[in-house]
């Protein structure tokens, strides 16, 4: 999982991204978003079960 944030560029070694760079970092920490919120539903539901 890459750094997030609009001026976070660790992962280039630059200070400043540019504009496709921060919507693909965006577009990668809404899935792993997405996937947390999977996790958790799952969770929960094995809970409920239990």
């Amino acid at each position: 999982m890459m750094g997030y944030g609009c001026c976070n560029s660790s992962f280039t070694g630059r200070n400043f991204l540019t504009k496709e760079e921060k919507i693909e970092l965006l577009r990668e920490y809404e899935q792993d978003l997405k996937e947390e919120v999977q996790g958790i539903e799952q969770k929960i539901k094995e809970l409920e079960l239990n």
